[in-house]
């Protein structure tokens, strides 16, 4: 079957903190039909991206046949569920929905209506990320045995979401990714400071088959920025520190010699990767998925993965750690 080449008209709804990038990058690649927007400031906001576009105030008055949410995570459900019903194709920010049952429906509505459901997971097609993808599939780092992920800083502190649900869904889904598989337990902990019953901090740990393990430390209340992600492989190590742009593998290991762990150290190879804003790529692949009709890499069967631990992490969290096996957390 052939597809039209014509580029496709997409909607942002919500120009704020983050909205206002996708008005940025669909702008700039000829995309955006409109932006929608409840509040006087989105509107601003978008008249000065975005000239000549037209801006709406209610969604009831979009016409295109596309939409990108970027609006509060409270809102995504019922958002993304009005539009997929209305026969649009549906890219909607992490996370998908706020729980696991809400996700699958919308899963379930994109399927029965064969509409494109993406989910905002921009770490995915970061060109570092997916050479270290490449990289592990491809076996550079022998057998993985852990990856870490840091995500720190201080602020911007959230009144809706806690740092888990706002932070943690780009590690969970690189994770997932990485190692191609779910966990089988998933453990989180972490402490409310600043807002009663919202959550400042969290380590997050994920139990794979085989004893492979994961662990996610996310947190706005950190005195400096972070955001690096180290796999440890029996062969080879990796380390990708976003905030440095850098990727690096390290010819390290611990080998067994007579019975003796013995650490060997190498030395570190920077590997090169394209500098196109990720962004921009993830807004390139909704825009492909509309016109070839293919799942892109961040569907809505994998951002349902990512809510299932997710909803994992928040029930142990909310049991001061006690473990919680997938399945169970439904």
């Amino acid at each position: 079957m052939r597809y039209s080449t014509r580029k496709p008209s997409v909607a942002v709804i919500g120009c704020g903190y983050w909205g206002k990038n996708l008005v940025r990058n669909l702008y700039n690649l000829g995309a955006l039909e409109m932006v929608c927007d409840t509040t006087e400031v989105g509107r601003a906001t978008a008249a000065q991206i975005a000239p000549g576009v037209p801006i709406v105030s209610s969604i009831d008055e979009i016409t295109a046949s596309a939409v990108m949410i970027a609006t509060p995570a409270a809102t995504h459900y019922q958002i993304a569920r009005y539009a997929l019903e209305t026969g649009r194709d549906v890219f909607v920010e992490k996370p998908l929905a706020l729980t696991y049952a809400q996700g699958r429906q919308l899963v379930q509505i994109a399927r029965d209506r064969n509409r494109i459901l993406m989910v905002g997971h921009v770490l995915e097609y970061h060109p570092a990320i997916v050479r270290l993808v490449e990289m592990v599939h491809r076996g550079d780092l022998g057998t993985v045995y852990y990856i870490y992920s840091n995500r720190l800083s201080l602020g911007k502190v959230r009144r809706e979401e806690n740092i888990l649900w706002s932070f943690a869904p780009h590690d969970i889904a690189v994770i997932l990714r990485l190692l191609g598989a779910m966990p089988i337990q998933v453990t989180a902990t972490g402490g409310s400071y600043i807002q009663p019953n919202i959550t400042d901090v969290t380590v997050t740990n994920l139990l794979f088959d085989h004893g492979v393990r994961a662990h996610i430390h996310v947190s706005w209340l950190h005195p400096f920025k972070e955001q690096r992600l180290v796999v440890i492989g029996s062969r080879k190590m990796a380390s990708f520190n976003d905030i440095a742009k850098e990727l690096i593998l390290y010819d390290q290991r611990v080998e067994l010699r007579e019975g003796e762990p013995i650490p060997i150290r190498g030395n570190g190879d920077l590997i090169a990767f394209d500098d196109t804003e990720p962004l921009r790529l993830e807004c390139e692949a909704f825009l492909r998925a509309i016109v070839t009709r293919e799942p892109p890499l961040a569907d809505g069967e994998s951002g349902l993965q990512v809510l299932r631990v997710l909803q994992a992490a928040q029930r142990s969290l909310m049991m001061n750690g006690e473990p919680v096996a997938l399945g169970s957390e439904l």
